[in-house]
């Protein structure tokens, strides 16, 4: 029989030892020498005693050196008989020291349901453990369907990602285990509301309220969004569900809000930029339609020069744009200028604030060559009017032959001494 058979628990000197079938107290057992109690584990022979701090528990005759039970701490002993002793007291089987049939595990209290079939396990963990150790421990017991419940005295790396709950011993003789973390309940304050407070908080009970709410199914283990596993009611689960439905929900307005603004703000500039472009547009064929109509005024300005150069209208525009490039500067048109044999006079200026100055006559008369400036450029739209100003030219003069047609451009110096 040995550890399983014993229903002692702490802190109550005259348990109940039915389990034994001698219906004795537990001096009794340790008086009678004739009862014989053995080892679960190693099945060696072992008695019953009281240690020096009034704590019962079991000892070997002669300790073995690999059994597990022999190697024990009193403290691990006792918490595993409070341990078994709460799962009784809430109407389940509860055994001690019971593995599984291929040895994965060996559960320190495994407690049955009414079919007999084991269904959670406790272990009183107060020797050291890692998280991955307590989760794969976790996850051997559960390939046999069987869930657990980790125990421990003092704060653990591993109680935030594994069922477990954290006690504290009682501080007097007849004072009962307190769990002091791994059971919480869900608080909203009214109205239950975005806006009013919420948040998980601990509680503490006592470790047979929370074996028995455990065991009985009041509480399960609960994982929070980041990872902490803790041990509550489905209701406050519900609670928490209808908190973050409503957060979700305002934060999907809030989202939609913003999406909206951005639309709208998306489509305000569209809107905007459409309407520059219309504006731009509207610029550029007003500055088009200016421009044609100041060439339409030009051109009719010009009309007698035009017939006196013989210039077609049409290549005139071409002509002054060859005129512009070639001179690299702004370059505008004055009146025909009977002083220069009935020329046209261009002007032009080196920068943006500099004055017009004259620079070129275009097509002057032959006539007019007698005296012409020697640095007072001649343009001419063809080599006909180059053959007649070599004619005319009574001094060397600098003549530009630009031709509108061909877009071919010629600077030539004629006088009298390139006659032949």
């Amino acid at each position: 029989m040995g550890y399983t058979a014993v229903h002692a628990r702490w802190g109550r000197l005259d348990a109940s030892l039915d389990d034994l079938g001698c219906g004795r107290s537990w001096a009794d057992v340790h008086r009678v020498k004739e009862l014989e109690l053995a080892c679960p584990e190693c099945r060696g022979k072992v008695f019953a005693r009281l240690s020096p701090h009034r704590a019962r528990h079991f000892y070997h005759q002669v300790r073995p050196r690999d059994c597990a039970l022999a190697n024990e701490s009193p403290e691990h002993h006792l918490l595993k008989l409070e341990l078994a002793t709460a799962a009784r007291a809430a109407g389940f089987r509860a055994e001690l020291e019971v593995g599984n049939e291929t040895r994965t595990w060996r559960a320190d209290v495994l407690v049955f349901d009414e079919q007999d079939r084991p269904f959670m396990a406790l272990e009183a963990q107060l020797s050291p453990m890692t998280p991955q150790d307590a989760r794969m421990r976790t996850d051997r017991y559960a390939a046999d369907g069987v869930a657990v419940c980790w125990i421990s005295v003092e704060k653990r790396p591993w109680e935030r990602g594994v069922p477990s709950l954290r006690l504290a011993p009682p501080r007097n003789r007849g004072d009962a285990w307190t769990v002091r973390y791994g059971m919480a309940r869900y608080t909203w304050a009214a109205p239950h509301t975005v806006k009013t407070k919420a948040a998980w908080t601990h509680i503490s009970c006592s470790l047979d309220e929370a074996i028995r709410w455990i065991l009985q199914g009041r509480v399960h283990a609960h994982t929070g969004p980041d990872g902490t596993v803790w041990w509550t009611a489905r209701s406050y689960v519900q609670l928490a569900v209808v908190r973050a439905r409503l957060e979700a929900d305002a934060e999907a307005v809030v989202q939609e809000a913003a999406a909206e603004q951005r639309r709208q703000a998306a489509e305000q500039r569209a809107a905007a930029t459409e309407r520059a472009r219309l504006a731009a547009e509207d610029r550029r064929l007003a500055a088009q339609e200016q421009a044609h109509e100041e060439q339409r005024a030009e051109q009719e300005r010009l009309a007698d020069f035009f017939e006196h150069a013989g210039i077609k209208a049409a290549l005139w525009p071409a002509f002054m744009q060859l005129v512009r490039s070639a001179s690299g500067k702004a370059v505008t048109c004055g009146e025909q200028s009977p002083v220069h044999g009935n020329g046209l006079l261009l002007y032009s200026r080196q920068h943006e604030a500099g004055a017009f100055q004259l620079a070129g006559v275009v097509c002057p008369d032959p006539s007019a060559l007698a005296r012409w400036p020697a640095d007072l450029t001649i343009l001419v739209p063809g080599r006909s009017w180059l053959w007649r100003i070599e004619e005319a030219a009574q001094s060397p003069v600098k003549v530009a032959v630009l031709n509108p047609a061909t877009k071919h451009c010629a600077y030539e110096r004629v006088g009298p001494r390139t006659r032949r």
